[in-house]
C-alpha cells in the first residue's frame, strides 16, 4: 500500500507561499500621487553606526525620514528616552529628526558620548535608525621619555620603536628627519605595520641623529612628533654575514583573524646579511589571483576583499645566501552579517497576501529577530494576518489596519544589520496619471509610444482600444508594456486616431484618451548637385523639399560642415543657395539640412572653382620667384630676413610664404615658418635654439605659387634648455601588472640643445606616495612593472638636455593594465515580447570587479531547437553588444516556437569576463510559412487531385490547412469562393463533382493556433466533356459535402481526401435580431440549394457554456427565441443541417430590461375573469356558426377572397412584436394561402406550409394541435403555387376557419 508523505502542520502557510508568485504594487514617483497616498515612515538618511566626531565642533546626528502624513521624531540615548527639551544644548531641526548638539558654546563632547537611536513615527507605523555610537576623536600627546642613543655594529639588525599614543581613530605613522623629508626605505630598511622602523642590517650611512616618528591624526588634522632617535653605526672588520632571522612576527607560527570583505595584511620582516628576500605561499592552495598584492618590498602580503575561501595557512620564507627561515600564519576569515535578501517594502491591497523575507549570512551564522514599529514582535500588538516563520513573515488576507513598519535585525559577535520594511495596505481605485487628450505626433514608419501611466490598489488591468467604440487591441502589431505604454513598432497612416486606455480593478474603472497623428516624412525631392564654376562666376544649389503640411520645416545651409561665411555674396533663398562672384575660397562641400520638430534630412554637393579662361590681350601667370635674400640683425632668438620680389606676371602678389630648413637635424626638409602680405619685403623671424637655419621665400598670387627662391645663408643659433615638454602623454597598461607611459618625442629643433632626454615621473593617484622618477634617453615609451591591476596613476614627462630642464610639465592621469573582468552579470531575466522579439535584463557588475574601462556587455544567444520539429542542430551563436553601463537590450529576429539559450558577459579593454549561467527561454507560436508546394494532377471531367508539402517553417503546431477555390470564366471573372478546412495530417485531396472544361483558381495556406500563414495559389482546368458522359448530380438529402478517406498502397505514404463539390455555393448572411424583454426575433438571408433544414444556436455572451440549439421547422428564414432573461446579452448564430461546419457568423443582442410589475395579480381579479368568459363565449358562437355555414356550402368573406384571387401571397411575420401579420381586406387584399389547410392524410406538405406553432412551444413534432387539427401559418416565401380547386375534399377544421378571421 502506497504511503503518503505528511507535511508538518506548522509549514502549510510557508509551502502555500512558495507555490505562489506574489507581486507587490509599485508606486509611481508622481509627486501629486505621492502627496495623496498614505505611507508609513521610511528612514532616508542617518549618521553612521560608529560616529567619531570632532570635539571642537558641534555634533550633528542625522535622522531624516519621509512618510504620509509626515512623521514625528523621537530619540533614545543608551536605551532610554532622550528628552531633548530638557537639554538647552540640544536642538532638533524643523521637519526633521536631525539633532544638533551645541559644543562650540560651552558644551563638552565627552558629556554626549553614548548610543543614540532615532524613531520616525506616523499613524501607519514607526521606523527606527541604527544604533549610532557617538565618540569624540582623541589625539593625545606623546609621553615624555628619555631616548638613549643606539650604538649598533655594522651588519647587525636594528628596530626603532615608534609606540605612538593611543588615539581615536588610530593615527597614521611615518618617519621623517629634521628637514621634514621622508626617510628613504628599501628591502633593507622599512616600516612595519605597527609603525616601527626595521633595519635588516645596518650600514655606516645609517648613522644620524634625527630619526623622528610622526603620528598624524586625520580627524583632528593634527600631527604629533616623537623625540628624535640617534643611531650610530660603528664598523668592525671584517663584517660578519648572518643567515636570516625573523624580527616580526616572532616564533614559528601565529594566528590572524580577519573579517569578510576587509583587506588582509600579513607581514614578515627578517634580519640578516646579505639582506634576506621574502617570498609568500599558501599551504595547500594558490594565492588568490587578481586580489593579491605585495607591498613594502614584498614584506607585506595584501589580499583585498577577503572571503571565507581565503582562510588557511600562509607561509612567509626569508632567504639569503646563508640559509632561510619561515613563519606560518594561520588565517581565519570571519564575517559580520551581510545581506542575502534584505526585506523590501510591500504595498498590498486589502485581502491580498504577501511576505517579508530577511535572509543574512555571516560567520558565525547570524541570528534573525523581528520588530514591529520598533517593538520586539513577540510583545507587539497581535495581527491575525501576520505569521512569523524564522526569517520570513507571511501575511494573509491583510486589512488596512495591518499597515506597519517591520524591522529585521541580523546579528552575530562581529556586528549587526538593521533594515526597515513597511507593509502599506492601500485600497485605491485606478488612477491614470497621463494627461487627458495628450497628442502624440510621429513620422510614418517610425515607432509610436502612447503612455498610460497608472496606479491603483489592487493593481489595475490595462486595456487599449482604438476609437470610442473600437475593439480591444491585440496582435503582434502592438507591444503592451508593463507600465501601461502601448507601442506601435511601425506606425502607419491608418494608425492615426484616438486611442483609449482603460484601467480597472475591483474598486472602479477609469479611462483616458490620447490622440495619435502620423505625419508624412520630410524628403528632399531635388537634391543639390555637383557644380563646376569659373572664378568670379555665379552658382546655385537647389534643395526642394516635400514635407507634411502640418509641420513647419527650417532649412539650414552649411559649408564643409560649418556655418556659411558671413559674406553678402551668399544668398539663401526658399529652395536654393546662390553664391555670387565665386572665389577660390568658395571651394568645398555644401550641405542642405531640413529640420522639423519630428525629423531631419540632409543632402550635400561639392563645388569646384576653376580659373576663368584668360583674355587674349593679357597673360596671367604665377609670379617669378623672389631673389637676393639677406639676413641682418642676428640675435639669439630672432633675425631679420629681406628679399626682392620677382615679376608678378599681371596678377598682383597677395602674400609671401617664408620657409626654413634645419640643416643640423633635418637637412633637405623645408618647413613653413610664416607668411606676410604681398606689399612687404622684410620680416622679423623668431628662432629656436640649437638650429642651423636656412630660409627661402615663395611668392603667391591668384594664379598660384611661384618657384621657391634660392636659399639664404645659414645661421646657427645657440643652445638652451628645452622650452616645451612632450605632448600627448599617456599612461595605458599593456599587461595587468604594468603601466606603459608614452609620449610624442620633441622634434630636433625643439630640443634646444644636445643631449635630449626625458624625466618620466609617476605615482599612484589618491595614495600618499612620493613621485618615482627615471631619466630615459631620447625615446617615446617607458614601462613601469609590478603595478596593481587597473589603478589610476599621475604621470608627467619633462624634457631636459645638457643645458637644463624644460618648465615643470602638467600632470595627466593614466591607468595601469587592465585584466579580464572577474564576475559575470547576475539576475539575467528574459521577457519574451512576441514570437520574434525578446528583451533581456541583467544586473550590472560591481565596477571594482570590472578591472578595466567598462566598454559594455555582450549577449550571446543561440537557438537550441525548434519546438515543432524537436530536432537539434548546431547553430552559430549570435552576439549583440550593448555599449556602456546598459542593463537591458532587445533580441530581434528570433524564430517563432523555438527554444533559445543566452548568457551575458561584461567587456572591458582587455576582453570579456566570465559568462552568466545560460538562460533558457522559448518563443511562442507564430503563423506558418506558406506550404512548400501545391501540385494539381489527374484532371478528369469532374475532379482534380491536389497534393502539397508542409510549410518549411511551421512556426508552431499546424492545426489545419485552408483550401479556397473558385471557377474562372472565359472573361477571367471569378465565380463563388468555396472554402474547405483540411486536417493538418493530410497531404492530398481529390475534389469531385467539378464542372467539366472549367478553369479553377486555388488558394492554399496552413494554420496554427495563432492564425493563418501566407498562401500559395495555383490554377487548373478540368478536361473537356465527352459525348454521352453525364455530369454527376448531388443526391438530395446527402448534404453539401462529403469527406472520404481512401486507404493507400503499402509503398505509398500519401493519403488522399475525396471531396464532392456542390454546384451551388450556400451561405447564410445578414443575421439580424429584434429583441424584446423575454424573446427575440431572429431573421437571416440564405443563398443555396432548396430544402435546407436550419437551426438556431444561442447562449449568454461571454459565457463558456455550450451553445443551446433550436430546430427551425421548414425552410423559413426567421425564428423566435423565447424564455430569455431580461437585460441579458446573448450571442446567436444560424446553421444548416447536413452541411458540415456550415453556419453563419455570430451576432450579439441584448434583451430589454424587466418591467416593474404591480404587486396585484390581474389573473385573480373578478372583472378580468368575467371579461375572459364573455370573449370565450363569443368565440365559441362564431365557430359554431362558421362550421354550420361551411357544411351547407355557404361562403364567408375569406372564402370569397380566396375565390377571387388564384395567386395567394403569404403575410410576413411582424418584426416588432413577434406576431403574425393580420389579414386586412381594406389594405392588402391578400387572400389566405390555399395550401394552409390540412390535407386529407393529416400531414402537412412542405411546399404548402413552412412552419407551425410548434416553433413557439405550442405543439408536438410541429404537426398538429391538441384536437388533431393543423395550426396554419403564413410563410415568408414569394414563389407562386400551382392553381388548385376552390374546394377541399376535407372538411375544414374550426381552427382554419378561425385563421380566416384573424
Amino acid at each position: 500500500m502506497m504511503k503518503k508523505k505528511s507535511i508538518p502542520a506548522s509549514k502549510p502557510l510557508l509551502i502555500l507561499f512558495l507555490c505562489q508568485i506574489i507581486s507587490a504594487l509599485d508606486v509611481p514617483l508622481d509627486s501629486k500621487l505621492l502627496e495623496e497616498l498614505s505611507q508609513p515612515p521610511t528612514i532616508t538618511h542617518q549618521s553612521p553606526k560608529d560616529y567619531i566626531v570632532d570635539p571642537r565642533e558641534n555634533i550633528v546626528i542625522q535622522c531624516e525620514a519621509k512618510g504620509k502624513p509626515p512623521p514625528s521624531f523621537s530619540w533614545t540615548r543608551n536605551g532610554t528616552h532622550f528628552d531633548i527639551d530638557k537639554d538647552a544644548q540640544v536642538t532638533m531641526k524643523p521637519n526633521s529628526g536631525t539633532l544638533v548638539i551645541n559644543i562650540m558654546n560651552g558644551g563638552k563632547a565627552e558629556a554626549y558620548e553614548g548610543v543614540y537611536q532615532c524613531t520616525a513615527r506616523n499613524e501607519r507605523g514607526a521606523a527606527i535608525s541604527n544604533n549610532i555610537v557617538i565618540r569624540p576623536s582623541r589625539s593625545p600627546l606623546w609621553t615624555k621619555e628619555k631616548l638613549e642613543p643606539h650604538q649598533v655594529r655594522e651588519g647587525d639588525s636594528l628596530v626603532l620603536h615608534c609606540r605612538p599614543p593611543v588615539g581615536l581613530p588610530p593615527p597614521i605613522i611615518f618617519w621623517m628627519d629634521n628637514a621634514f623629508q621622508r626617510l628613504p626605505q628599501s628591502e633593507r630598511v622599512s616600516q612595519g605595520l605597527n609603525g616601527d622602523l626595521y633595519f635588516s642590517n645596518v650600514q655606516p650611512e645609517d648613522t644620524r641623529e634625527d630619526y623622528i616618528c610622526y603620528a598624524r591624526f586625520n580627524h583632528t588634522q593634527t600631527i604629533q612628533q616623537k623625540q628624535p632617535i640617534s643611531v650610530k653605526v660603528f664598523s668592525t672588520k671584517p663584517v660578519t654575514e648572518r643567515q636570516p632571522v625573523l624580527l616580526t612576527p616572532t616564533g614559528s607560527t601565529s594566528t590572524k583573524v580577519e573579517l569578510r570583505g576587509n583587506v588582509l595584511l600579513l607581514e614578515c620582516i627578517a634580519a640578516g646579511l646579505p639582506t634576506p628576500v621574502i617570498r609568500w605561499i599558501k599551504e595547500g592552495g594558490e594565492l588568490p589571483a587578481n586580489r593579491t598584492f605585495f607591498e613594502n618590498f614584498k614584506k607585506t602580503l595584501k589580499i583585498i576583499d577577503v572571503s571565507e575561501a581565503d582562510s588557511g595557512n600562509y607561509k612567509c620564507i626569508a632567504r639569503n645566501t646563508l640559509g632561510s627561515v619561515h613563519h606560518v600564519i594561520s588565517v581565519t576569515v570571519k564575517a559580520a552579517p551581510y545581506w542575502i535578501t534584505a526585506p523590501r517594502n510591500l504595498v498590498l491591497s486589502p485581502g491580498e497576501d504577501g511576505t517579508l523575507i530577511c535572509r543574512a549570512n555571516g560567520s558565525p551564522k547570524p541570528s534573525i529577530s523581528w520588530l514591529a514599529n520598533g517593538v520586539p514582535i513577540a510583545i507587539a500588538p497581535e495581527d491575525p494576518s501576520r505569521k512569523v516563520d524564522g526569517d520570513t513573515i507571511i501575511f494573509s488576507h491583510v486589512q488596512e489596519r495591518s499597515s506597519a513598519v517591520y524591522q529585521c535585525n541580523a546579528s552575530n559577535e562581529y556586528g549587526y544589520l538593521l533594515a526597515n520594511a513597511f507593509v502599506n495596505v492601500l485600497a485605491e481605485p485606478p488612477r491614470i496619471l497621463t494627461p487627458a487628450n495628450k497628442l502624440y505626433q510621429v513620422i510614418a514608419d517610425s515607432p509610436a509610444l502612447l503612455d498610460c501611466a497608472y496606479f491603483g490598489s489592487p493593481k489595475p488591468e490595462i486595456e487599449w482600444f482604438k476609437g470610442v467604440k473600437g475593439s480591444i487591441l491585440r496582435g503582434n502589431e502592438y507591444v503592451f508594456h508593463d507600465n501601461g505604454t502601448l507601442e506601435i513598432p511601425v506606425a502607419q497612416k491608418d494608425s492615426t486616431g484616438t486611442y483609449t486606455c482603460v484601467a480597472r480593478n475591483e474598486l472602479g474603472k477609469i479611462q483616458n484618451e490620447v490622440h495619435l497623428e502620423i505625419k508624412d516624412p520630410t524628403m528632399i525631392i531635388k537634391q543639390p548637385e555637383y557644380k563646376v564654376v569659373q572664378r568670379y562666376g555665379q552658382v546655385s544649389f537647389e534643395c526642394i523639399i516635400k514635407h507634411d503640411s502640418t509641420l513647419l520645416p527650417t532649412v539650414i545651409w552649411l559649408k564643409d560642415n560649418g556655418e556659411l561665411p558671413d559674406d553678402e555674396r551668399f544668398l539663401v533663398g526658399k529652395d536654393n543657395l546662390t553664391i555670387m562672384n565665386v572665389t577660390d575660397k568658395d571651394d568645398g562641400t555644401y550641405t542642405c539640412i531640413v529640420n522639423t520638430t519630428l525629423d531631419s534630412v540632409s543632402a550635400s554637393a561639392v563645388l569646384t572653382v576653376v580659373a576663368a579662361p584668360p583674355t587674349p590681350a593679357i597673360i596671367y601667370a604665377r609670379p617669378n620667384p623672389p631673389f637676393d635674400l639677406e639676413l641682418t640683425g642676428q640675435l639669439e632668438r630672432s633675425i631679420e630676413l629681406s628679399w626682392i620680389p620677382g615679376d608678378e606676371n599681371n596678377s598682383p602678389i597677395t602674400h609671401f610664404v617664408i620657409e626654413y630648413e634645419d640643416g643640423l637635424h633635418e637637412p633637405g626638409v623645408w618647413h613653413y615658418q610664416t607668411e606676410v602680405p604681398g606689399t612687404q619685403t622684410t620680416v622679423q623671424l623668431k628662432l629656436s635654439p640649437y638650429v642651423n637655419y636656412s630660409f627661402r621665400v615663395v611668392a603667391v598670387n591668384k594664379i598660384g605659387r611661384s618657384q621657391p627662391s634660392e636659399p639664404s645663408e645659414q645661421y646657427l643659433t645657440k643652445s638652451a634648455s628645452p622650452d616645451e615638454n612632450p605632448a600627448n602623454v599617456q599612461g595605458i597598461g599593456s599587461e595587468p601588472d604594468n603601466l606603459v607611459i608614452t609620449w610624442e618625442s620633441l622634434k630636433g629643433f625643439q630640443s634646444n640643445g644636445p643631449g635630449l632626454q626625458y624625466k618620466v615621473s609617476w605615482r599612484q593617484k589618491d595614495v600618499d606616495d612620493e613621485w618615482t622618477s627615471v631619466i630615459v634617453a631620447n625615446v617615446s615609451k617607458y614601462i613601469v612593472s609590478g603595478t596593481p591591476t587597473f589603478v589610476p596613476y599621475e604621470i608627467k614627462v619633462q624634457a631636459l638636455n645638457d643645458l637644463g630642464y624644460a618648465p615643470e610639465p602638467s600632470e595627466v592621469i593614466g591607468h595601469s593594465g587592465e585584466d579580464l573582468p572577474m564576475v559575470a552579470p547576475g539576475n539575467v531575466q528574459v521577457h519574451v515580447i512576441n514570437s520574434t522579439l525578446a528583451k533581456v535584463h541583467w544586473d550590472p557588475v560591481p565596477l571594482k570587479t570590472v578591472r578595466g574601462h567598462l566598454q559594455g556587455y555582450k549577449v550571446y544567444y543561440w537557438k537550441v531547437q525548434s519546438l515543432s520539429r524537436r530536432s537539434r542542430r548546431h547553430v552559430e551563436k549570435k552576439i549583440l553588444t550593448f555599449r556602456g553601463n546598459k542593463t537591458f537590450g532587445m533580441l530581434p529576429g528570433l524564430e517563432p516556437y523555438s527554444s533559445y539559450k543566452l548568457n551575458v558577459r561584461v567587456v572591458n579593454g582587455k576582453g570579456e569576463g566570465p559568462a552568466s549561467p545560460d538562460k533558457v527561454f522559448k518563443t511562442p507560436e507564430g503563423v506558418p510559412s506558406s506550404p512548400s508546394y501545391l501540385k494539381i494532377t489527374n484532371p478528369t471531367l469532374d475532379s482534380l487531385t491536389l497534393e502539397w508539402g508542409s510549410p518549411t517553417h511551421p512556426n508552431g503546431v499546424l492545426t489545419s490547412y485552408i483550401l479556397k477555390f473558385q471557377p474562372i470564366n472565359n472573361t477571367h471573372e471569378l465565380g463563388p469562393l468555396v472554402e474547405i478546412r483540411i486536417p493538418a495530417n493530410e497531404s492530398s485531396l481529390i475534389l469531385k463533382n467539378l464542372n467539366y472544361s472549367t478553369r479553377y483558381k486555388f488558394y492554399f495556406n496552413a494554420q496554427t493556433s495563432v492564425g493563418s500563414g501566407s498562401q500559395i495559389t495555383e490554377e487548373a482546368v478540368t478536361i473537356m466533356d465527352e459525348a454521352g458522359i453525364l455530369h454527376p448530380a448531388v443526391v438530395a438529402g446527402k448534404g453539401y459535402s462529403e469527406i472520404l478517406f481512401a486507404t493507400s498502397p503499402v509503398m505509398h505514404t500519401v493519403r488522399s481526401t475525396f471531396y464532392k463539390v456542390q454546384p451551388l455555393y450556400p451561405r447564410i448572411r445578414n443575421v439580424t435580431t429584434a429583441a424584446a424583454e423575454t424573446y427575440a426575433n431572429i431573421s437571416w438571408e440564405y443563398e443555396g440549394p432548396d430544402h435546407a433544414n436550419f437551426y438556431v444556436e444561442y447562449g449568454v455572451a461571454g459565457s463558456k457554456e455550450d451553445w443551446k440549439k433550436e430546430i427551425v421547422n421548414g425552410s423559413r428564414s426567421f425564428f423566435v427565441l423565447k424564455g430569455l432573461t431580461p437585460g441579458t446579452a446573448y450571442k446567436v448564430r444560424v446553421g444548416a443541417e447536413g452541411l458540415s461546419g456550415f453556419r453563419s457568423s455570430e451576432d450579439v443582442f441584448e434583451t430589454g430590461p424587466a418591467m416593474a410589475s404591480r404587486q396585484v395579480d390581474i389573473a385573480t381579479q373578478g372583472w378580468f375573469i368575467g371579461l375572459m368568459c364573455a370573449v370565450a363565449l363569443l368565440i365559441l358562437i362564431l365557430l359554431i356558426v362558421c362550421f354550420i355555414r361551411r357544411n351547407k356550402g355557404g361562403k364567408y368573406p375569406v372564402k370569397e377572397k380566396e375565390d377571387a384571387h388564384a395567386d395567394p401571397e403569404i403575410q410576413p411575420m411582424k418584426e416588432d412584436d413577434g406576431t403574425f401579420g393580420e389579414y386586412s381586406d381594406a389594405e392588402d387584399h391578400k387572400p389566405l394561402k390555399k395550401g394552409s389547410r390540412t390535407p386529407s392524410d393529416r400531414t402537412v406538405k412542405k411546399e404548402d406550409s413552412d412552419d407551425s406553432l410548434v416553433d413557439y412551444g405550442e405543439g408536438v413534432n410541429g404537426q398538429f394541435n391538441e384536437d388533431g387539427s393543423f395550426i396554419g401559418q403564413y410563410s415568408g416565401k414569394k414563389e407562386k403555387e400551382p392553381a388548385e380547386g376552390n374546394e377541399s375534399s376535407e372538411a375544414p377544421s374550426p381552427v382554419n376557419a378561425m385563421n380566416s378571421f384573424v
